[in-house]
């Protein structure tokens, strides 16, 4: 009677294993959303540490006509910034980037990604630490997964370990008010001046042939 026990205890724990496994590889093989073009313009998604500096770099470039604070990659709906804070939503501070195909590509955009931040470094950009600002890169279609691939490969040949992850768009909520344009509005602000206007300069100093005029510190 024992070994009966025993034989249907293991059954049930190898089924709810192979259960939990599937559920695991649904997650990850979950199909992107391709978001609509409006008005000629076509949006992407990155995370790169604070958001801050990622929509100073960005709204740097020919071509983007806005950069949208936020957050994505979680598991949970209406995220707020002491939420994400926490670690615990999944969620990681992310732009949005509204641009101009016709203008600025989606492959450029990738070299704008990477260029403007720490490779190797994982779970955070400089300062900020933590899985709210790790660095995704997000797709929206089959294209946009194989330019992001090919970046990386080319990146590892180099000899960097690429710390950023990669992950099919699924939803992005904007963040609160007071964190659009952060760095416009507020560019005497102790974190802006020591630290989004530094990165924006590396990143210009690596890529001067996509930065506006007037984006110029």
């Amino acid at each position: 009677m024992k070994i009966i026990s025993i034989l249907i205890i293991m059954f049930l724990a190898s089924n709810c294993s192979e259960q939990n496994k599937n559920t695991a590889q649904t997650a990850v093989n979950t199909d992107p959303i391709e978001v609509p073009v409006q008005q000629g313009l076509e949006r992407a998604y990155f995370a790169s540490g604070c958001f801050w500096c990622v929509e100073e770099v960005y709204e740097g470039v020919i071509g983007v006509s806005e950069s949208v604070s936020g957050y994505s990659g979680g598991h949970t709906k209406n995220p707020t910034y002491e939420d994400s804070n926490t670690g615990k939503t999944g969620h990681a501070e992310t732009n949005e980037i509204i641009y101009d195909p016709s203008v600025v590509s989606f492959k450029t955009l990738v070299d704008v990604y990477f260029a403007s931040q720490n490779i190797e470094q994982v779970n955070g950009q400089g300062p900020d630490h933590g899985s709210q600002y790790r660095s995704i890169i997000f797709y929206q279609n089959d294209n946009q997964k194989k330019i992001i691939e090919d970046k990386i490969t080319k990146l590892t040949e180099e000899g960097y370990h690429v710390g950023a992850q990669v992950k099919p768009f699924q939803k992005f909520w904007i963040a609160e008010d007071y964190h659009q344009d952060y760095a416009k509005l507020h560019p005497t602000h102790s974190y802006i001046r020591g630290v989004s206007i530094p990165r924006f300069k590396k990143f210009a100093q690596k890529m001067p042939q996509v930065i506006k005029p007037e984006a110029q510190h």
